[in-house]
């Protein structure tokens, strides 16, 4: 059975190589079993995995996990389950079963609260016993090579944190669901494949739990990591496959609400948020919405040619929207008529969810 919350908080240890490229995690085992009276290698990185009903998908990030070629006595896995299920404590059941005594360490950590990734990665590094944590997602599949490559990067003493590459395999031409979501691979330090000594983490706090959704509270931590001395770096040998899921008719719509937390990152970095995630306020959406409300308020008045002008405006900068969301994707009927309804839909979602935003976090309308 997985172990539910063996460690030891004060447990440090100085980084040394991990084990030769090019072997297995059994492989590793074998060898150090062979080696007789050498002695025991001390635990050096610890892989936090947040997950969500998702126990299919954790299994491939498991099976992944087990087969790194880094000296399995030289790390562990933390699961930290944010709905805690019964198959979700199975799989990883199964997976610690599998692994046997050769395999790394597996704990499961049942989460009862607060929810969130944020809150759950901070369970899992605290739980951790490594100096160093890597960070990925249940949905992601590492390279064999991925914790070596991501610990070597950690090659000067002013390194205090490392991301690596993300790769989103796709073939042929996207749906605009798919190219957004594609995007995370040109993205700066991604909580699907960062690493962060742990000391650093506790000089931090960890993650903010005030970003509830899986949203933002990686910038934050990445803002905050660059104001400090000291560099973060990247790895782009460091490699996780990160599987496009299917989604839903539509699905644009229901991502509008996670902009609130938007909010949030820009009222505790607002040069960093304008430098690196948007440069200015979203003047296509207000000016949407706004032609709408004179429509809707010109009709209600009675002011038909008033009315009819902000109807041309809005019908003009809709279609606008739309077809630029289309111009890149795929042509499908279906696709068509998703991104006609959706681009209608979007701008006056948008800026309600950042108007929450505004309130929720007294800051200006982004």
């Amino acid at each position: 059975m997985s172990k539910i919350l063996a460690f030891n908080k004060d447990l440090r240890h100085k980084h040394s190589p991990a084990s030769p490229a090019g072997r297995t995690a059994a492989e590793a085992a074998d060898a150090a079993a062979s080696a007789g009276d050498a002695p025991a290698l001390p635990l050096l990185v610890s892989v936090v995995v947040p997950t969500y009903r998702r126990p299919e998908l954790l299994g491939h990030c498991l099976a992944a996990l087990l087969s790194q070629r880094m000296d399995p006595a030289r790390y562990e896995i933390i699961v930290v389950d944010d709905a805690p299920d019964d198959d979700t404590r199975q799989a990883v059941s199964d997976w610690t079963t599998l692994a046997g005594e050769r395999g790394p360490a597996i704990t499961y950590i049942a989460s009862r609260g607060p929810h969130g990734p944020a809150a759950a990665r901070n369970r899992g590094w605290r739980a951790a016993r490594g100096d160093i944590i890597a960070f990925t997602d249940d949905d992601t599949v590492p390279a064999p090579d991925w914790l070596e490559n991501g610990v070597e990067a950690f090659d000067r003493p002013d390194v205090q944190a490392v991301w690596g590459r993300i790769v989103m395999p796709l073939e042929g031409q996207p749906t605009d669901y798919e190219r957004d979501a594609k995007g995370l691979e040109s993205a700066e330090f991604v909580t699907a494949n960062c690493f962060c000594p742990r000391p650093v983490l506790e000089q931090l706090g960890g993650f903010d739990e005030r970003f509830q959704r899986a949203w933002r509270e990686d910038a934050d931590l990445y803002f905050r990591l660059l104001q400090r001395p000291g560099r973060v770096v990247h790895a782009p040998q460091a490699v996780v496959t990160h599987p496009i899921r299917p989604a839903s008719w539509g699905v644009s719509l229901s991502q509008q609400r996670k902009i609130v937390f938007d909010a949030l990152l820009y009222k505790k970095h607002p040069q960093l948020y304008r430098q690196k995630i948007r440069a200015a306020p979203r003047w296509d959406y207000y000016l949407i919405v706004a032609s709408l409300a004179v429509c809707a308020g010109a009709l209600l008045a009675g002011h038909t040619m008033a009315a009819l002008g902000a109807g041309a405006l809005w019908l003009a900068l809709t279609a606008r929207f739309c077809l630029m969301r289309l111009a890149p994707t795929v042509k499908t009927a279906s696709h068509i008529v998703e991104m006609v309804v959706t681009s209608a839909l979007i701008p006056p979602l948008a800026v309600f969810w950042r108007l929450c935003g505004a309130i929720r976090f007294r800051v200006p309308l982004l």
